[in-house]
């Protein structure tokens, strides 16, 4: 283990920026946090400004340095983990972008995915592991070209480059001299093909996509480039970029195939590591990725997620003005001893797996005379877990590896009533770790491992410390009759938008 070392974590989330300097025990030492605004332009549309990104990025660098008391020459590495499948487009010359970043959660292209569902959805499928979907970056791409005026002329003559948060990131922390993106962010664009491990050029021509747009794929772990002194003050090495889930995957130790961890976001993700060959089943609906890349090695891993959970206690928060924050969902759902028969499907941007539904919306059903908000509040974060229990049993079926232990991490996981739900629900022994930020921790220790802070994934994962467990307490026979009870909401939410 190296001595005295600093590394700079981005974590370029959904709603926001984190950067935090670690030491050489993977402590954090300080942090500095912004939001950035989101754009919703239409019912549809989930937009941001990569510009205001990149300014937000630079700003918290600059606080997070400042409130550790450690100058950017200091540090031995940066690391970076963001949020996925993002798409961000921009002009080679100018380096600005065309448009504003359009955001996973976006589902303008949903007519269109189902409309190349027959000719390329198990195509597709066997080859990115993914449904067609819009989160694909691809069908963001397509609609770019198609309707952002001069796209199409600009990409003909090679002037446009694509590529998710952590590509524009390293463009702009290495004074744009990089156009990169790591394997695991390359893998969850629905653009890559993991069987020729090279980008999917038969889908793309499809689309009429230039695959002159794309980054050249790097590893996880390793030198992306260098830090300008303009950018952050000082030439430093990107030794690490991955996407926010498989981050969050080696942070918490699930280096062996079958481990499995379940970060509470935006969204809620459940991941399982395979190993070192990709496992497609097209009839689960669960995702094949790439884990990471480290010294030119690939780990896969196995995903189900529910796109918008953490967002429905926002809405609990911001919508229904339910509750002042957050962490207040614990305190109001506790004053109900149980839901009230009221069950609340979190569908507000569309289900993700196993159905795959961009025309579902959110749906709280059950409500009587005497619902109250406690009752609401409950309905919530039990629909986060049932979300989750909807491909529990498909990633044990597909992976062989029966699920009873999971990790956890994400601001939702601090939830113990949640927590325990999780463990009753999913009949499983639930650990959360003392670093609930897994997502910048796996950056961290994948930048360590790439500069020598650390030897092994071995030794930088046996950093991780357990605040507590939660085991099963509930009677086999209510855990089915609620789930049960929950399929059928589900039913009911689905299709709503579709005419």
């Amino acid at each position: 283990m190296s001595a005295l070392a600093r590394i700079l974590v981005i974590d370029a989330g959904t709603t926001g920026i984190r950067a935090l300097v670690y030491d050489e025990q993977a402590r954090i030492v300080a942090q500095a946090y912004t939001e950035f605004p989101q754009y919703h332009p239409g019912p549809d549309r989930v937009e941001q400004d990569a510009m205001e990104i990149w300014d937000a990025t630079r700003r918290m660098v600059a606080q997070a340095l400042g409130n550790s008391g450690t100058a950017a020459a200091e540090i031995t590495a940066v690391g970076i983990t963001n949020q996925r499948a993002t798409t961000v487009i921009w002009d080679r010359e100018t380096g600005l972008p065309i448009t504003r970043a359009i955001v996973w959660q976006d589902t303008r292209t949903a007519d269109r995915a189902a409309e190349l569902e027959a000719e390329w959805g198990e195509r597709a499928y066997r080859r990115t592991g993914w449904s067609v979907a819009p989160v694909y970056s691809s069908l963001s791409i397509e609609w770019v070209l198609r309707n952002v005026d001069g796209a199409r002329e600009l990409a003909d003559a090679g002037r446009l480059a694509f590529g998710t948060i952590d590509s524009w990131l390293v463009y702009q922390l290495t004074g744009r001299a990089e156009h990169v993106i790591s394997a695991s962010n390359a893998s969850v664009t629905g653009s890559y093909d993991l069987i020729a491990d090279e980008w999917y050029t038969e889908w793309l021509d499809r689309l009429g996509i230039p695959v002159a747009l794309f980054p050249q794929v790097r590893d996880d772990s390793g030198v992306l480039g260098h830090t300008t002194a303009e950018a952050i003050g000082a030439r430093i090495p990107i030794a690490s970029a991955i996407a926010d889930q498989h981050s969050a995957l080696f942070a918490q130790g699930c280096i062996r195939p079958g481990a499995v961890k379940c970060t509470h976001g935006t969204g809620t993700f459940l991941d399982m590591t395979i190993g070192s060959k990709p496992v497609i089943d097209p009839a689960s609906g669960l995702t094949s990725q790439i884990a990471w890349r480290i010294g030119g090695q690939t780990v896969y891993a196995l995903e189900g997620y529910a796109g918008s959970t953490g967002a429905a206690v926002q809405w609990l928060r911001d919508g229904a003005a339910i509750i002042a924050d957050s962490a207040e969902s614990e305190t109001v759902a506790r004053r109900v001893a149980d839901n009230g028969g009221v069950f609340f499907v979190p569908a507000l941007t569309g289900l993700s797996a196993p159905y795959w539904d961009p025309y579902a919306r959110g749906t709280i059903i059950g409500i009587s005379p005497g619902t109250e908000r406690g009752h609401l509040a409950r309905a919530t974060l039990e629909g986060i877990v049932f979300s989750v229990r909807d491909f529990v049993d498909a990633m044990s079926a597909v992976s062989g590896y029966p699920i009873t232990q999971i990790a956890v991490d994400g601001g939702a996981s601090r939830n113990d009533l949640l927590m325990q739900f999780q463990a009753d629900q999913l009949d499983a022994v639930v650990t959360r770790p003392k670093n609930t930020e897994a997502t910048s921790l796996g950056a961290a220790l994948l930048a360590g491992l790439a500069t020598g802070v650390w030897q092994s994934p071995e030794e930088a994962v046996a950093t991780v410390e357990i605040d507590a467990t939660f085991t099963p307490r509930m009677d086999a026979g209510r855990r089915e009759d609620e789930y049960a009870a929950w399929r059928r909401a589900v039913e009911r939410a689905r299709g709503w938008l579709k005419k």
